[in-house]
Order: structure tokens, then C-alpha cells, then sequence
């Protein structure tokens, strides 16, 4: 019989659980890539839980794991996520190291939720590379791992076939963001509204550190997020945005970076790239009109933002991506 394709088959993935294992990153992997999506219409992922025990017992003991597969269908998997480690300090065990360097020296896509930065560091794997993980370890991170190259700001990062994300909650921006990379924006944008969470996360770990909470007489940026989304056909400018909520520009700035971390041009030009994708991946092939629905003005400019954020050329990402191509 011919060779199995990985064109015949769903996406392999398979999460790591050992003692001590978050059940909330747990559930994040499971519902992002377990839960079957038939409104998607298209092949979605194939989950398999894996532990190096027949019983593990999660995180502060309320839950005990057991009747799932072995370390061995890691080695089948496209796709390995670690959740965590417990206590960083605590090496991980030699049978969950051996699962992850194999994986990783067959080319599989690694990827760790928080801590579990510290599981595939200790397997090698991140030697030279670029991670993240959670603020409250990422002294501890650096000490233990002088050759990782930390970014301890970001929510995620995604470092080619190896990915890491900052904390339990930067597990769903990860998560959608591969789902984006596999599927992509309008997929992405689809599963984040079933979840009834952002797709998209502006900012990193810095606006939970060194940020206070805003004054309960603050009010948020939610409506002027929404009404800039309304008009980014328009040639909207920061100024125009600033005088739309009667505020200065430099106020603008001071609340974007406070409740967003990032800039207001910044935000617009991600605003305006999604649109794009969005465009693209419905079939838009004009790419002037894409350009002035979306407020990037012209073609070049499309093209240089969306490589700028994607990799990708309208033509490739469009060729990728069309909810027209076989899922």
C-alpha cells in the first residue's frame, strides 16, 4: 500500500501531561486543538494526551489523569506541546526528555505553555534559539539557561518549529496564533469568537508587570477600538483618532501603551493587515481594492505590511489561505 501522506490525514498533536501539570493549559490545548469544528468545514487537528505514567496526577492533586496513551505516540505526532512544569527548579523527568529530543530531531513543531519553557530547554531544543516564558521565572530562566535567547516581554514567540508562550493565558494567544499559521485569520478569527476571546492580543507580559490598574473612573478604549475598526476604509490618521475621543495625541499614546501596550499606529496597522488577510482569504484578488478597503492605501504598501507581518505576499498568502483552497 502507498506511504500515508500528510495531505490523507489530520494534523497530529499530541500534549505532554506529567505530575504537576496545569489542568488550565490542559484545557486550553483541548479545546484548541481537541474539540471537533465541523461549521469549519474543513480537517481539523488529531489530539492525543501522553503521559510517561499510567496515572499522573495535575496540578495541587484535584485531578488524577489516567487511560491515556503512552510517551510513545509522541513520536507520531506533527505537532508536541508541553503545558508546564510545577516547580521550574525540578528537573523534568528522563523519559518526557527523551519524548522531546526525539520529536525535535525528527522535525516535529515544539511548543510550551509558561513553564514549560524550562522542559524543552532542558531537552536542548532551545540552545540559540529565541523563547519566552512566564515573568515571575524569567530570572530563574536565564540563570539556568544562559544560551536561550529570553524575550521575557512577549506574550508568545514563535521561533520557526519551536514556539513558547508566557504564561497560562498567553497558551490561547499562542494557540490561535499556530491555528493562524495552519489555517489561516478568518479560521483563527472564527475559533477565537467561539472561545469569546481576543485573536489577537496587542502588547506583552510588560503590561501585567510594571502597569497599575487604571482608576475605576478610567474609561476603557473599548468603544474607540470599535468605532476605528468601523472606519478603516477611511484614511484615518492618530490625529483623527485623538480628536474622535477628544484627547490629545499624547494622551492617545499614554492610554494605547496602558491598556494595549503597544502604540495607536501601531494597533491601526495591525487592524488594517487583518482586514487585509481577511479580504484575501475570502478571494479579493485586486489587490488596489484590498489596499483602499482596508485603509493601506496601495498595493505596494499592502504588499510590504502584509510580508512585514505574515512573511507572506498577498499572492502567497492568499494562494495559502483562501477559504476557496481545500482545507
Amino acid at each position: 500500500m502507498p506511504k500515508e501522506s500528510s495531505h490523507d490525514r489530520a494534523h497530529r498533536v499530541a500534549v505532554i501531561v506529567d505530575h504537576g501539570s496545569n489542568p488550565f493549559e490542559l484545557g486550553v490545548a483541548t479545546e484548541l486543538f481537541g474539540l471537533r469544528r465541523p461549521e469549519l468545514d474543513r480537517t481539523w487537528y488529531d489530539l492525543i494526551l501522553c503521559t510517561p505514567e499510567p496515572a499522573i496526577r495535575l496540578a495541587t492533586g484535584f485531578f488524577t489523569l489516567t487511560g491515556v496513551a503512552g510517551l510513545d505516540q509522541v513520536d507520531a505526532a506533527d505537532t508536541v506541546i508541553v503545558p508546564n512544569r510545577p516547580d521550574p527548579e525540578v528537573p523534568p523527568s528522563p523519559a518526557v526528555l527523551d519524548a522531546v529530543r526525539r520529536a525535535a530531531a525528527r522535525g516535529a513543531r515544539l511548543v510550551s505553555f509558561c513553564t514549560g519553557a524550562f522542559t524543552l530547554a532542558a531537552a536542548g531544543v532551545l540552545d540559540g534559539r529565541r523563547a519566552t516564558t512566564h515573568w515571575r521565572w524569567a530570572e530563574l530562566f536565564s540563570t539556568m539557561f544562559p544560551a536561550v535567547k529570553l524575550e521575557p516581554d512577549v506574550l508568545f514567540v514563535d521561533d520557526g518549529n519551536v514556539l513558547t508562550a508566557a504564561g497560562s493565558a498567553a497558551a490561547l494567544d499562542l494557540g490561535l496564533h499556530i491555528i493562524r499559521c495552519d489555517h489561516g485569520a478568518e479560521v483563527a478569527n472564527a475559533v477565537s469568537r467561539r472561545l469569546v476571546f481576543t485573536a489577537h492580543r496587542d502588547g506583552g507580559q510588560r503590561q501585567f508587570i510594571d502597569q497599575p490598574v487604571p482608576p475605576v473612573a478610567d474609561i476603557s478604549l473599548a468603544p474607540l477600538l470599535a468605532w476605528v475598526r468601523a472606519e478603516l476604509a477611511s484614511p484615518l490618521t492618530i490625529a483623527d483618532i485623538a480628536a474622535h475621543a477628544s484627547m490629545s495625541q499624547a494622551t492617545l499614546h499614554r492610554r494605547f501603551q496602558a491598556e494595549l501596550g503597544t502604540t495607536p499606529l501601531a494597533w491601526l496597522t495591525a487592524e488594517r493587515v487583518a482586514l487585509a488577510c481577511r479580504l484575501l482569504e475570502a478571494g479579493e484578488v485586486r489587490l488596489d481594492a484590498v489596499a483602499r478597503h482596508c485603509g493601506l492605501g496601495t498595493a505596494t504598501n499592502l504588499r510590504i505590511q502584509l510580508r512585514r507581518r505574515t512573511g507572506l505576499t498577498p499572492t502567497d498568502y492568499r494562494r495559502r489561505f483562501s477559504l476557496a483552497s481545500p482545507g
